[in-house]
């Protein structure tokens, strides 16, 4: 499971220093496609694999299944950190995702998500109260 956030920077060839803590569930190969919100979604190749099984069980009849698996898969690149932990990431997600130098990188679960650090910012100052306030009613018996 990834957790935490972490402020990485991205360098002037597009590479990002994955966190220490995620290396190793990575090292193998991992996928960075687009995600919601305008961040990127960053899978272990397995993750991804297991992800992409389930979309392709969705009914192709429904117009937002077609929309979302292309908008998802279309940006999908496959990757392999190298031996200092970097991934590239491709300039079509950079543009996408508004990256620039300072990045914020959080792991969300199964995913980790990159974030502008200035949209990561702004995004969780607009959800904080939200999730103060919803707890209950959008996960009932959470906590």
């Amino acid at each position: 499971m990834f957790l935490g956030t972490h402020t990485p920077r991205l360098d002037d060839k597009g590479r990002l220093f994955l966190p220490a803590k995620f290396r190793d569930r990575m090292a193998d190969g991992l996928v960075v496609t687009r995600g919601q919100e305008r961040c990127l979604y960053v899978f272990p190749m397995e993750e991804f694999l297991r992800v992409t099984q389930q979309m392709q069980a969705a009914p192709t009849t429904s117009k937002a299944v077609r929309d979302f698996t292309r908008v998802f898969l279309s940006g999908a690149s496959d990757e392999v950190p190298d031996k200092q932990g970097r991934v590239t990431i491709p300039a079509t997600l950079r543009a996408y995702a508004g990256l620039t130098r300072e990045c914020t990188v959080i792991g969300a679960g199964s995913r980790v998500e990159v974030w502008d650090t200035d949209a990561w910012n702004a995004y969780l100052q607009s959800t904080e109260q939200g999730f103060a306030d919803q707890s209950e009613e959008v996960i009932p018996g959470l906590l």
